[in-house]
């Protein structure tokens, strides 16, 4: 579409806005956080219940901080009128946590006196910050020139014939702020956002279709299509979302297969790991066999060694006796001999004291008869006095006692 056309049209559609609804009554001025916040519950709501949601917020909570650390559920809770509530709160959760992360505090005033560049691209790079929000913040915080559009109101520029299918997959329609000047972007936007906000939650409404045929004439056939089209969408959807579903459950079968398999070889392995263990523990004797059988072959050691002692104990006590019995046999020989050098030692020396005796009694007889022979010596005469002696004391001691 030429923007010609499309700036005709979007004349057309604001005409046709002014006809049918009553501007609302100017917001009130407030902080540039909640700017943020108040368009975080307005986006496809209607102005009253986000009005409601914003005071209930300001009332049940401290402060904003206390908002950020509440969870969705509970935040949801407290929004509960709201046509979305959980979206919202994750709008308003999300773009909370993201101010407070970029900036370190929810006192954002400042950025009204920087450039507005830099200010909508630090919004724009937050992940919550949608499209109607950051349009909203633009144009009623940072005093920008924005016209913000949600999801209701391009259904309304779709069905106009205003925005093609692709350009409302955007969010964005061409030449919308050039056709609408800057001192009427705010009643334009308020208008806007009543019929659209009355269209997404009745598609029947007569206010609404009135609005939208004097825009153009096949605005309901456009409109009954895009339901339709819906619908396809949706049930394309749910049909998208049951094919990945069962295709993630035959993948968490088939995983759960394959682990099963392993599992089951893995247990094999093990059992051939600890068969093949026993086998060797079984063919090698274990540490307290081994332990027993040296504690055994000490014992054997021992009990050899104490063995060859005692053997040897015995063959000595054995030995004794008969060492004995020799001596004991020999004795006699001995005391025979002894008898017998006695015996013979008696005989000498009776022989001796005989030849003494003899010797005398010749040494008597030449003395008497030979002057010569009281010459000798006296050395002969303590001889033969010593011998007779010797031989009277061996004969004393050869007596037997009476």
């Amino acid at each position: 579409m030429s923007a010609s056309n499309r700036a005709k049209l979007i004349e057309k559609l604001h005409k046709a806005l002014k006809k049918n609804y009553k501007v609302p009554p100017t917001q009130p001025s407030r902080p540039l956080l909640e700017h943020v916040l108040y368009a975080s519950l307005l986006e496809d709501c209607p102005a009253d219940l986000a009005d409601e949601g914003m005071a209930k917020l300001e009332q049940d909570f401290f402060d904003w901080n206390e908002v950020r650390v509440t969870t969705i559920s509970e935040l949801a809770q407290v929004l509960g009128r709201l046509p979305d509530p959980i979206r919202a709160a994750s709008r308003l959760k999300g773009n909370l946590q993201a101010i407070f992360e970029e900036f370190y505090t929810f006192d954002l005033d400042h950025l009204k006196k920087e450039n507005l560049g830099k200010a909508v691209k630090k919004f724009s790079e937050m992940p919550s910050m949608s499209s109607f929000v950051l349009g909203y913040t633009v144009q009623h915080g940072l005093g920008g020139h924005s016209i913000p559009l949600d999801y209701s109101a391009m259904v309304v520029m779709l069905v106009c014939g205003i925005a093609s299918t692709s350009e409302a997959s955007t969010g964005k329609v061409p030449g919308l702020e050039r056709a609408i000047p800057k001192s009427k972007g705010l009643e334009f936007c308020a208008l806007l956002h009543q019929c659209a906000v009355d269209l997404n939650q009745n598609a029947k409404d007569k206010t609404a279709m009135q609005t939208l045929v004097a825009v153009d004439k096949n605005a309901e056939a456009n409109l009954k299509e895009w339901l339709s089209s819906k619908k396809e969408a949706r049930k394309r959807a749910a049909e998208r979302k049951a094919e990945e579903k069962e295709a993630a459950r035959e993948k968490a079968k088939a995983e759960a297969e394959s682990a099963q398999r392993a599992a089951i070889e893995a247990a094999a392995k093990k059992s051939a790991s600890a068969s093949r263990r026993t086998k060797k523990t079984a063919s090698q004797p274990s540490a307290a066999e081994q332990a027993a059988a040296e504690q055994a072959a000490a014992a054997k050691k021992a009990a050899s060694k104490s063995k060859s002692k005692s053997s040897r104990s015995s063959k000595a006590k054995s030995d004794k006796p008969k060492a004995e019995t020799a001596k004991s046999k020999d004795s006699p020989t001995k005391t025979s001999s002894t008898k017998d050098s006695t015996t013979k030692s008696s005989s000498s020396t009776k022989s001796a004291s005989s030849g003494k005796s003899t010797s005398k009694s010749t040494a008597k007889k030449k003395s008497s008869t030979t002057p010569d022979a009281g010459k000798k010596p006296a050395k002969t005469k303590s001889a033969s006095k010593k011998a007779a002696k010797k031989s009277s004391s061996r004969k004393l001691s050869k007596r037997k006692p009476r």
